[in-house]
């Protein structure tokens, strides 16, 4: 600032004009600066402010909440979205009334009795309508609404976690909440992936080739060939059944974090902390009086231990006394 008040001072020194000029560019020249040091420190604080707000992904908490519900997602849709199916071929003795393409497709929810195709009989033209076995369902459609529900509480919990935190931990409400639906959803997962599990396995059994040929008359006389030209592909289904337990494991891990964000973790460490603050005050204060005791004892040995002032003051008082007699 020196330099710039010398320069004012001899705009000063020039003339009315020269010095007005000069005060106007200075005063430009501020407001500048000053323009430019408020737009950098907004923008400063708008970094910081949206680094803070995402730190909180970085806690166990919102990052499991996040892995929740990317999980659900796969979940989900390795279940929910499949579509499969089987081909199967019938070489009658007569030719003309072979079928070596029999398409059977089949979907989520896997209501395979629904299911139905056309084979033949080899027994002139008629043909012979038959149906897949067994319904699974209600075990894949549940698995499905456990995990698009999880999926929407992951979701809702996650923004809350990273937006409104405060709000989020002003009272033991929201913690309380949160702890009761992660062990729920812990539950359900459990319970819908074990489902899931079973009527996976009923459904690989009943989309076999040699159970779907089974059903089929034609292929019980000895005569006629029939076989599988190919077979469902059931990837996706493991996949999905993978994903449910994994989903298991990650809400049931959550229940601990959750939990200590309630009040009855907190409160439970208050209850394990005053026994030991009071067992400690205890011993602390027999210790003391026991010190005390025996500093106490000591110095009234050592203090025994030597004459004491009316002993030594009776002392002269004999040889006193025989001066006088002498």
């Amino acid at each position: 600032r020196a330099p710039e008040l010398a320069q004012a001072v001899s705009a000063l020194r020039l003339g009315p004009r020269s010095a007005a000029h000069r005060l106007k560019w200075l005063l430009t020249l501020g407001a500048v600066g000053h323009t430019n040091f408020l737009k950098g420190t907004g923008a400063r604080e708008d970094r910081l402010a949206s680094a803070g707000t995402f730190r909180a992904l970085k806690e166990p908490l919102a990052f499991l909440r996040a892995l929740e519900l990317l999980f659900a997602i796969f979940a989900f849709a390795t279940c929910g979205g499949y579509s499969g199916g089987l081909r199967l071929s019938v070489d009658c003795v007569n030719k003309t009334e072979s079928n070596l393409s029999i398409d059977i497709a089949f979907a989520y929810p896997f209501r395979l009795h629904q299911v139905t195709f056309e084979v033949p009989t080899c027994e002139g033209k008629e043909r012979q309508k038959l149906a897949l076995v067994g319904d699974s369902s209600s075990s894949a459609e549940f698995f499905v609404t456990v995990a698009v529900f999880a999926f929407l509480y992951s979701l809702a919990a996650t923004v809350v976690y990273i937006f409104f935190q405060n709000k989020y931990r002003e009272n033991n409400r929201g913690p309380l909440i949160d702890f009761i639906v992660t062990v729920v959803f812990s539950f359900l997962w459990l319970v819908g992936s074990s489902a899931w599990a079973k009527g996976l396995s009923d459904v690989k059994v009943a989309t076999d080739p040699k159970e779907v040929l089974l059903l089929m008359s034609a292929c019980k006389q000895p005569s006629n060939k029939c076989m599988a030209v190919h077979s469902p592909v059931m990837s996706s289904l493991n996949t999905s059944v993978v994903f449910g337990f994994l989903n298991f494991i990650l809400w049931a891990g959550n229940i601990w974090f959750v939990f200590k964000e309630t009040g009855w973790h907190s409160s439970g460490q208050r209850y394990l902390s005053d026994p030991m603050e009071k067992h400690s005050s205890s011993y602390n204060q027999g210790g003391y009086n026991q010190d005390s005791y025996g500093s106490s004892g000591g110095y009234s040995q050592q203090a025994s231990l030597g004459p004491t002032s009316d002993e030594f003051g009776q002392q002269p008082s004999g040889p006193t006394s025989f001066n006088n007699q002498i």
